[in-house]
């Protein structure tokens, strides 16, 4: 069973920042964090920012700028630097993950969501 953690979430105040962790556990033979999406109520989820194993990243028009992507040197932790957060940005933001089971089946897993709420 593999899971993915998310926190950092919470409330900011317009212009404020956040920063998110995703951090992977479990049994796997391998784990790869792909990114960030964000989930509005009765919209799709969309993806936020992406960060490949060689390090490119890649991020939604709407948060350029103002979002970074990284990943830790072990590649089990994935986080999301928020800066000049709007009231726009309120959603809930879940990562996302390819792992490898034991009989080298890839797999996708999601984390349980954070909530993220930028108000005055």
């Amino acid at each position: 069973q593999v899971q993915l953690v998310e926190s950092g979430g919470g409330l900011v105040q317009p212009g404020g920042s956040l920063r998110l962790s995703c951090v992977g556990s479990g049994k796997f033979s391998s784990m790869y964090i792909r990114g960030w999406y964000r989930q509005a109520p009765g919209k799709i989820r969309e993806l936020v920012a992406r960060i490949t194993v060689g390090g490119d990243t890649e991020y939604l028009d709407s948060v350029k700028g103002r979002f970074t992507i990284s990943r830790d040197n072990a590649g089990n932790t994935v986080n999301l630097q928020m800066d000049s957060l709007k009231p726009d940005d309120t959603v809930v933001y879940y990562c996302n993950a390819d792992w490898v089971d034991g009989l080298s089946v890839v797999r996708n897993a999601w984390g349980q969501g954070t909530q993220v709420t930028v108000s005055s």
